[in-house]
């Protein structure tokens, strides 16, 4: 076991922020001169199996497992985590991992997005929308905000009627059948979720589409010029997936497949810094993912001979998501229960939480990208056509 002098210790490297921690046997300390903003309940001694070399693994699988309580404010845990992670440990660029396989790719996706569609059923909207929403007024319900994404999205592509969209990561299909419907452009919407793929499948024949939408089980990886070409792309949610080695290969397919001047928008959650994943992230929720920062994709995408036209941070609006999801998801536990065990809800729910804070401290932010594949000067001067 774990002494209270040796966790003691390695508290008081975490020297920001003002908190306190709480031990079995109602020991305490505290951090900062204020009043502690947060308190770390340890329940029991710790094993040397519970220590972790990651310090946010090691609070996070401790909590998983009912080794440690959190009261308090999750944002102040957030801003803590942040200045320890990107203060005095700037990242590097040379600790890039291997580029992940098709395959890998494949799995990675399935342990996260294969849960179940019952399970997601559960605390998304109607439109299953796993992504950000875009809430015009702060009473917005979660669907409407949802609806208002979808359609933020789309028009700022100046989509045409008989133009050709690829939908790369369609998820659930709900922005598939919103472009078709309203713009009655021909879409194709990829996932390698399989879950996904049949729900999308379900949805674009429940609603009459199937002349308008075909949804592909297909990586991106694996898209081919010869064979595919559009006039707009569309990418939400999906490129936290692709891993640090493959962004160049990333564009370049999208290059490949998409027609000289044509638009591409690029909807995803980037950091402020590079580096490693966190730990407890990459291990139990999002395994491969990577977050590149701004300045790392715009790099990359230049090399590419993509051209920004737009770039719009919806981090704010990402941190409203993320707090209904995860109200929806507590006020059904009942449900959720019933199929999982205790340690699957404890990781949820502090997903959720968790990143909702990251949103608001700003360790993370969400982005939509408009870019064009080489220059085109035949775009309308201004952007007033996504707010008509």
């Amino acid at each position: 076991m774990f002494s209270k002098m040796i966790l003691k210790m390695a508290f008081k490297k975490w020297n920001m922020g003002d908190y306190a921690v709480v031990f079995w046997d109602g020991d305490k300390i505290t951090n900062g001169s204020n009043p502690p903003k947060f308190t770390i309940k340890i329940n029991r001694p710790l094993k040397f199996s519970d220590i972790k070399k990651d310090m946010s693994l090691t609070v996070a699988e401790a909590y998983m497992d009912g080794v440690i309580d959190i009261e308090g404010s999750m944002d102040e845990i957030a801003r803590v985590l942040y200045l320890h992670g990107n203060y005095d440990n700037l990242h590097k660029h040379d600790n890039a991992k291997p580029m992940q396989s098709s395959a890998k790719e494949k799995s990675n996706i399935s342990s996260h997005y294969d849960l179940g569609n019952d399970f997601y059923s559960i605390w998304l909207d109607e439109t299953w929308s796993y992504s950000c929403a875009y809430f015009k007024t702060p009473e917005d319900s979660l669907h409407q905000a949802q609806l208002q994404k979808l359609d933020h999205t789309l028009k700022k592509l100046d989509l045409k009627k008989g133009e050709k969209l690829l939908d790369i990561g369609c998820g659930w299909g709900w922005l598939s059948i919103r472009a078709a419907q309203t713009y009655g452009v021909d879409v194709l919407g990829i996932t390698i979720s399989e879950e996904q793929y049949k729900a999308a499948t379900q949805r674009v024949k429940d609603a009459g589409l199937e002349d308008k939408i075909t949804i592909k089980l297909l990586n991106y990886q694996d898209l081919d010029g010869s064979l595919y070409q559009f006039d707009k792309v569309v990418s939400v949610g999906m490129f936290e997936h692709v891993g640090k080695a493959n962004i160049p290969l990333y564009f370049k397919k999208v290059k490949e497949v998409l027609k000289p001047g044509g638009m591409f928008l690029l909807h995803s959650i980037m950091c402020c810094f590079e580096g490693d994943t966190n730990a407890w992230i990459d291990k139990y929720i999002f395994p491969g993912g990577y977050l590149p920062s701004l300045r790392e994709v715009i790099s990359i995408m230049s090399e590419s001979d993509f051209h920004l036209l737009m770039a719009e941070s919806l981090r704010i609006h990402y941190a409203k998501t993320l707090d209904i999801w995860y109200k929806n998801f507590n006020e059904n536990l009942d449900k959720i229960s019933q199929k999982y065990d205790e340690r699957f809800i404890r990781m949820w729910g502090l997903y959720l939480n968790s990143c909702a804070s990251a949103f608001r401290v700003g360790s993370v932010d969400l982005f939509q990208l408009l870019l064009t594949n080489n220059v085109n000067n035949d775009l309308p001067l201004t952007k007033e056509y996504i707010y008509q």
